[in-house]
């Protein structure tokens, strides 16, 4: 019993020393007095010690002997097909939907995409006029697959190998086999963060903490106003629009859209795109209202004509304004222009 409650003490001080020093990094950079408690909740619990005992494993190429108590002391994956652990518990919903990766993708949406999809659960891109109050809407699904998944810290997510040529070393640290549900995750984001950015887009791939933040105070500064979707609530769902509000409206300074990567540990594909409109959307879903974040990009330029949203949409790069719903654990950040 004794032994057991040091335990417990020890895990909740490993907790709290991950908590203060995210919260620490956030204070020193963002001009806001706490991040959100979600955001905290994807700091790593990992104590000093514990880094540096599993960086001198890491540098010995000895981790694999105790991927186990990493993978279990760090709250990442380190498995074949682990997936969705804590958010497909809710058997009422299906698989996650295939296209949500596609959100991300601005120019490389393969050819064959089936224009299916949007049957098969909501529609991922529409138009801004489509989101009015009063009106009906068929949300896509909302979910992060595999939301509970914490950030490594940067020493040692600087030390993981993260690049598609580099995706076998990888694997085998993490003891993913080729082929499995987890192998298709990894692939899809490190192609995802190995790709050039389109002409305009500013983009990186946050593999820590404090890289999401120096890339968001890079870009817009100390100063910011954050902005995520409240829940999962209302997807595949055929929902009514409640109030529909513009909290970011001016053009000429774009806002940071990052969006939660399928990964081992958390990673953020955090991109700054000209032209997007953020709004904030009341979804009347079966259970209770979800408070949805809508982003409309205005300019399509120079997106890829085969791009799913002008198959579901009709016309083509540069001819309409495209949204979409800021999915689970994605987050929007925008420059606060007056300091309060």
């Amino acid at each position: 019993m004794i032994l057991l409650l040091g335990f417990l003490i020890a895990a909740y001080l490993s907790g709290s020393q991950a908590e203060n020093s995210f919260s620490q990094y956030w204070g020193k950079h963002i001009g806001l007095p706490y991040p959100p408690h979600w955001l905290v909740l994807k700091a790593s619990p990992l104590s000093p010690h514990q880094v540096a005992m599993y960086m001198k494993l890491m540098e010995e190429n000895e981790l694999a002997s105790h991927l186990h108590s990493f993978c279990k002391q760090a709250n990442v994956v380190c498995s074949t097909n682990a997936l969705v652990k804590k958010t497909t518990n809710n058997t009422t919903l299906p698989p996650i939907a295939q296209w949500n990766a596609a959100k991300v993708e601005y120019e490389n949406i393969p050819y064959e995409t089936p224009l299916s999809v949007a049957s098969q659960g909501g529609l991922p891109y529409f138009r801004e006029s489509m989101v009015k109050e009063g009106g009906f809407m068929h949300v896509p699904d909302l979910r992060d697959p595999m939301s509970y998944k914490s950030f490594l810290p940067r020493s040692l997510a600087s030390k993981i190998p993260f690049s598609f040529s580099q995706i076998e070393e990888l694997n085998n640290l993490f003891g993913v086999v080729d082929e499995s549900k987890m192998d298709e995750y990894i692939q899809e984001t490190l192609k995802i963060c190995d790709k050039r950015p389109i002409r305009g887009d500013q983009c990186t791939c946050a593999t820590s903490a404090e890289d999401l933040i120096d890339f968001v105070v890079k870009k817009l500064g100390h100063h910011v106003c954050l902005w995520n979707t409240e829940s999962i609530e209302g997807s595949y769902e055929d929902v009514t629009i409640g109030s529909v509000k513009l909290i970011h409206g001016n053009l000429s300074e774009p806002p940071a859209l990052c969006h939660s990567q399928p990964f081992p540990f958390q990673v953020y594909y955090c991109h700054v795109l000209p032209k997007v409109k953020v709004y904030v959307v009341d979804i009347n879903a079966r259970k209770t209202v979800n408070h949805a974040i809508m982003a409309c990009h205005y300019d399509t330029s120079t997106w890829n004509p085969n791009h799913l949203a002008f198959k579901l949409l009709g016309f083509g790069p540069g001819l309409i304004e495209v949204c979409h719903w800021i999915n689970e654990n994605g987050v929007v950040w925008t420059k606060r222009l007056q300091i309060e």
